[in-house]
């Protein structure tokens, strides 16, 4: 089995945060977005994973690489590299790491979570995982047959479908079906939205009378801009609280200060006068003083201090003062 990640993306959604670090590789409870998803898919999939590949754009550098490398080799996996770097759609990027693209394999987008069981239908090409919505005009959605089968793919439909949202995370028995179908939309010039999307090299398959199943997820998680991302931070803490995970770091420096769980708390971290939780992730080093802080992600070496926190996501190395009078703030920085 193996695992492809698109992630070329840094996401704009996220400024200032995916200025300095990808989208990909915020931590969510503690760890890289990307970093849960492969861990997530190896776990459920409950088989050897014998490779994963990244495909990300080459500006993310080397230290990028060797940390995504570092997650496949701790899953026992051989992790590989790819570039897109020009953003010419999910298939197109699919297609960067066409090397790697043989036997059974998951395609995963490296912007979301999960929690599921996957159960892979031997009988079926291909597993394409959804989640139920409540609004499935603003998704694209799976048409389903008597059989329970995938028929159609359908994005954002104005007239009810199917109330199952494709999550981007999909299975095949065989990804060289996918490969030989996405060069066929490649040397065709077939492009949707301006791109040239998975959808176009499924809806081959589905054509050639390929079987494609619904699997369903029980929680899907999105990163996509910095309100959703707090709140998968949120949701994530209470599941592994709930798992029994240790979340807080032994050797951290507590001082008349009170931590509410579920919270992440890193190495060396220092409260003093301060109340931290429920729901708030604090990384390496961050020092926070006179403060309260709840419903938040703080990311690795930041210090804050006189704050009153809620709903709020802070970068690596940021200073913040809640009785500030001098600031200094870079572009697309959010005070509110």
């Amino acid at each position: 089995m193996k695992i492809i990640v698109p992630m070329a993306g840094r996401g704009s959604r996220l400024r200032p945060h995916t200025l300095t670090i990808p989208k990909p590789l915020i931590p969510i409870a503690g760890k890289p977005i990307v970093h849960r998803l492969v861990e997530d898919i190896a776990g459920v999939l409950n088989q050897d994973i014998e490779e994963i590949a990244f495909i990300i754009h080459e500006s993310f550098g080397k230290k990028v690489e060797e940390d995504l490398i570092a997650i496949a080799e701790k899953l026992g996996s051989k992790g590989t590299i790819y570039y897109q770097n020009e953003a010419l759609g999910t298939g197109h990027a699919i297609m960067c790491a066409k090397e790697s693209l043989s036997g059974p394999a998951v395609i995963a987008y490296a912007d979301t979570l999960i929690r599921a069981d996957f159960d892979l239908d031997q009988n079926a090409d291909s597993v394409i995982w959804v989640k139920k919505v409540d609004q499935p005009e603003a998704f694209g959605v799976v048409n389903l047959n008597e059989a329970n089968q995938i028929i159609e793919l359908v994005e954002k439909p104005k007239e009810f479908v199917s109330d199952l949202a494709v999550i981007g995370i999909y299975y095949f028995k065989d990804v060289a079906v996918l490969k030989n179908e996405l060069q066929f939309v490649l040397d065709n010039n077939i492009i949707n939205g301006g791109e040239y999307q998975i959808n176009d090299g499924i809806k081959q398959m589905m054509a050639k009378g390929m079987i494609f199943v619904p699997g369903e997820v029980a929680e899907w998680m999105d990163c996509g801009n910095k309100d959703v991302t707090v709140e998968t931070n949120s949701r994530m803490l209470g599941f592994l609280h709930n798992d029994g995970e240790d979340l807080v770091a032994k050797n951290i420096k507590l001082e008349n200060s009170t931590i509410i769980p579920p919270c992440y708390i890193g190495e060396d971290v220092v409260l003093i006068n301060t109340t931290v939780g429920p729901n708030v992730s604090l990384g390496k080093g961050c020092h926070i003083v006179n403060s309260s802080i709840k419903n938040s992600l703080v990311q690795t070496h930041s210090h804050i201090k006189n704050a009153n926190l809620d709903n709020a996501m802070i970068g690596n190395h940021a200073s913040f003062d809640g009785n500030f009078t001098s600031i200094s703030i870079g572009d697309y920085s959010v005070l509110e």
